[in-house]
This record gives structure tokens, C-alpha cells and sequence, in this order.
């Protein structure tokens, strides 16, 4: 019997367009001998769609038109509960679409890579590939993660961050706190965004708070960092779970400016629909031990993260010094980071096969956890006091 795999994405997010992409691809990729795939679509305003319609990219040039030929439908947040629902109930016959045996999600961004959508399958139980909530937040969140890397001797780029609120009631001290711990030029950048977006680079205090005003718009806490300026930028994928995992071969994407930008990663050479794979990139020879001490950057990032699935680490290498730092990790990366598979000789079909295998792993880890006890302290003798009579004046 095969597999019915559901395949999230779209998405409330910024990447939007690029999840779309993400998703066709990976659909593409699936074994049809083996998977079933159910596409189920999450609209810019939240409203969640399946049909085939969805696998066609030329559709997502009409979303209207597009949602028209689809059936709106919808997960019960009940544990055990594996089947999908179409919200417009059927005066005959069943309103199951389809019984999930296991969720891939490939949301980018916020409010689906960032632990909010991992909540939901948590509460189903139903398997589901990639990071858990946790994991996933921490990995989002570019000053949680930063500050988890640091308490593990993981080196990153010096920081300042703060609130949009505290910008606003304590903008000379941030300031001043800035170019005294950090220094010009610095990067600016949201607290919790992907694929560069509202990413600004700063010489001087006039375009420091130009950065600054311009990341709040995405986000209520904003990162300042020293930026690098004699910089080679690298990435690394990793596969597998914090206990057992392999690492890939590394690349250079190629950057426009003083920083790998949205248009860098999605708007350059080809107009077809790539995504990351689009990206200008040279798969780096480095001397042996550099990318050795990457790799291993990688995959202790990946462990110390609590990760699952597949994940890709982004570093910066000061080329003055050989210094290293990991500059974020991306939880659900664009394409799913399958061209950097096949050039480590995994192919996008076996790398969509082993997150599945790692998703109905990590579920069967979890079942035999306790997470809750048999008895009833209710019925114990006396039961529980609640510090009034029933019905009385406390």
C-alpha cells in the first residue's frame, strides 16, 4: 500500500512564492510508485486548499481561478485523528478527503517554519518530517538561536538586539550601545525572518536607522551585527536527527552586495520556477581542514538545536583571518537543499525517502515516551481539596 503523504505549503509568510516552489519540487521528487501525495495548499490569508489543481505552477499565476478549482478543507486538532476534512460538508457520502499517513511541511517563514505549524501536528500525532515546535521557534528565531550557539562554544559574529518598543523609548542609548560593542558596518536584520528579507547593511548612523526602521516593519525585535567585509559566505546541509546525522558538501552562493540578498537567492539567472536552486553557486574545494571544521560546525549546530530532518547552516568566513562563524541555520531550506544532496551523490527521490523514514522514526520515539499517567488523583481517597465548600462563600 503506499504511502499518502500531505504536502504543506504557501503559507501567512513573506516566502510565500517560495514555498510554492519549494513544494513542487519536492512533490515532484516523490516516487508516485511508493508515495501517494496529497498537495494542500495554505492560502496568504490562512485558508488551507487540496486538489490537483495545485500541482500545476502555472495555476499560482491566477490564485483566485486557482482556489475555485480547489476544495477548502482542514486537520482536526484531535490526537490520533489522521484524516483530512473538506470544510464544505457533503449532503451524501463522507467529508474525508483522505487519511494522512504522515505530513511533509514546506513553509518558509512565519507561521509555518517557525514551530506554529508543528504545534498543530504535534496535537494530531500524526508523523510529521523536520524540526519539532521547539526546534523549529529556536531555529527561526535568529537571537534565541545566536544566543543558544554562544552557550554552546559555537562561534557567531558579535550582537546587539533589542525590541521595536525599546527602539522607540531608548533609540541613543541602542545607539550608542551599538558602535561602542560592534562598530560600523553592521548587518541589521529581523528577528525571526528567512530568504533575507528586510535585510539592510549600515556604514554610518544615518543608514543604521534607516536598517533599523526598515527591519521593524517584519519583526518586534531587530539583531544588529559587525558585519564582515572581507567575506566569503558558505553553506552546508545537514540530514538526519541531533543523535545521528551526515553532513553535505559546501557552496559559495554568489552575492550581489555586502550580503546574500532575496534577489540573489531567487531572482537571478534563469525566470523559471527554481528557487534555490536558481541561486549562482560554486560547490567550494577547500582546503581539507576548513571544510572539515564546516562540516562539523554544521552538525553540532544541527545537535544542539534539537533538529530533525534536513536543515542547511549558513557561515561566514572572514578571509583576512580563516575565522569562521555560523551565521544562522534554516530550518525547512529552500529546495530542501537538494541540489547540495546531489552533489554529496543523494538524489532528490532517496533524500525525500530517508525524511519520511526519519518522520515515522522520531514518532515512534516519541510514542514510547510518558507523557502522562494511568491513575486518576481524582479518585484517590479524600480526592483533591479546592479550598471551599461546594456551593458555599469561599
Amino acid at each position: 500500500m503506499k504511502i499518502n503523504v500531505g504536502v504543506f505549503f504557501g503559507g501567512r509568510s513573506v516566502e510565500h512564492e517560495i514555498s510554492v516552489i519549494s513544494a513542487l519540487q519536492a512533490i515532484n521528487a516523490f516516487n508516485k510508485d511508493k508515495y501517494l501525495i496529497t498537495p494542500i495548499y495554505i492560502s496568504k490569508q490562512g485558508k488551507w486548499f487540496s486538489g490537483e489543481a495545485l500541482l500545476k505552477m502555472e495555476n499560482y499565476k491566477n490564485l483566485d481561478s486557482l482556489q475555485k478549482k480547489c476544495e477548502e478543507v482542514f486537520l482536526m486538532p484531535v490526537y490520533g485523528d489522521h484524516n483530512l476534512y473538506r470544510k464544505n460538508k457533503k449532503l451524501f457520502g463522507t467529508n474525508i478527503v483522505t487519511t494522512l499517513d504522515v505530513i511533509m511541511p514546506v513553509l518558509h517563514g512565519t507561521n509555518g517554519e517557525d514551530g506554529i505549524f508543528q504545534g498543530l501536528l504535534e496535537l494530531t500525532g500524526i508523523p510529521y518530517v523536520g524540526c519539532n515546535p521547539l526546534a523549529s521557534a529556536n531555529g527561526m528565531d535568529k537571537i534565541t538561536m545566536k544566543m543558544i550557539l554562544k552557550e554552546s562554544g559555537i562561534p557567531t559574529v558579535d550582537y546587539v538586539w533589542f525590541t521595536d518598543k525599546e527602539w522607540f523609548t531608548h533609540q541613543a542609548e541602542l545607539t550608542e550601545k551599538i558602535e561602542k560593542k560592534i562598530g560600523y558596518p553592521v548587518i541589521v536584520k529581523p528577528g525571526n525572518l528567512g530568504s533575507s528579507v528586510g535585510i539592510s547593511s549600515a556604514a554610518n548612523v544615518e543608514e543604521l536607522h534607516v536598517a533599523i526602521n526598515t527591519a521593524k516593519q517584519y519583526s518586534t525585535r531587530i539583531i544588529v551585527e559587525k558585519m564582515i567585509t572581507d567575506l566569503k559566505e558558505i553553506n552546508c546541509s545537514v540530514l538526519g536527527d541531533c543523535n545521528d546525522n551526515i553532513t553535505s558538501v559546501c557552496e559559495e552562493p554568489f552575492r550581489s552586495g555586502d550580503f546574500l540578498s532575496y534577489k540573489d537567492k531567487y531572482l537571478q539567472g534563469s525566470k523559471s520556477s527554481k528557487g534555490m536552486q536558481s541561486t549562482k553557486r560554486e560547490f567550494l574545494i577547500l582546503a581539507p581542514e576548513i571544510t572539515a571544521k564546516i562540516q562539523k560546525l554544521a552538525s553540532e549546530t544541527f545537535r544542539v538545536l534539537a533538529c530533525n530532518g534536513v536543515s542547511r547552516v549558513d557561515f561566514l568566513m572572514d578571509k583576512k583571518t580563516n575565522d569562521i562563524y555560523v551565521n544562522e541555520i534554516n530550518t525547512i531550506p529552500g529546495s530542501l537543499s537538494f541540489y547540495l544532496w546531489e552533489a554529496t551523490n543523494i538524489s532528490f527521490d532517496k533524500l525525500v525517502d530517508k525524511l519520511i523514514d526519519l518522520a515515522f522514526k522520531r514518532n515512534q520515539e516519541c510514542c514510547g515516551k510518558t507523557i502522562s499517567y494511568d491513575q486518576n488523583i481524582f479518585n484517590i481517597s479524600k480526592g483533591a481539596k479546592t479550598g471551599g465548600k461546594m456551593g458555599g462563600k469561599m
